[in-house]
């Protein structure tokens, strides 16, 4: 994959990549940016969310879960001194839907972990990621409720 960003001033830039789509990139005033674009680092998360949301969904979906509402939240903590790269990652996954199977779920998430998401592969090679999820049960007009929650562990084997 090749990728590229072209300088649009300060600390501004526009990047592309093989998909040809266009993303703005900029820096915090307080170093010189004007906040007019994703912060580089930012990237790297919702690249992570996209990545094992991308896997979690299409394996649900295979399993003919009724899914109507999916969101992949992830929460990274940063070291405090430079460079201040990640040092864990929580990724929670929260899935509506009709009766979704908790047991389908914890597969998907646990395929996505170790064999088809390569961003949760690689970062999870530099710092721990933890993986929890939530399930609620979509009731109809916009209501839902929460069924189940837990953390997805890795099995022993």
């Amino acid at each position: 994959m090749d990728a590229k960003v072209i300088w649009k001033g300060k600390l501004a830039f526009d990047g592309t990549a093989e998909s040809k789509f266009s993303l703005p990139l900029d820096g915090r005033k307080s170093v010189g940016g004007e906040e007019n674009g994703f912060r580089p680092m930012e990237l790297f998360a919702i690249g992570l969310a996209g990545c094992t949301g991308m896997d979690v969904i299409s394996i649900l979906s295979k399993k003919r879960q009724d899914i109507t509402a999916f969101e992949v939240q992830v929460h990274v903590d940063r070291a405090t001194d430079y460079p201040t790269v990640f040092t864990k990652a929580i990724i929670e996954y929260l899935v509506t839907g009709i009766e979704v199977d908790e047991a389908a779920l914890i597969r998907s998430i646990e395929l996505s972990a170790t064999r088809y998401c390569p961003a949760q592969a690689m970062l999870g090679k530099i710092m721990p990621i933890e993986l929890m999820y939530k399930i609620f049960e979509d009731q109809g007009e916009g209501i839902y409720q929460e069924v189940k929650r837990g953390v997805y562990r890795p099995r022993a084997d």
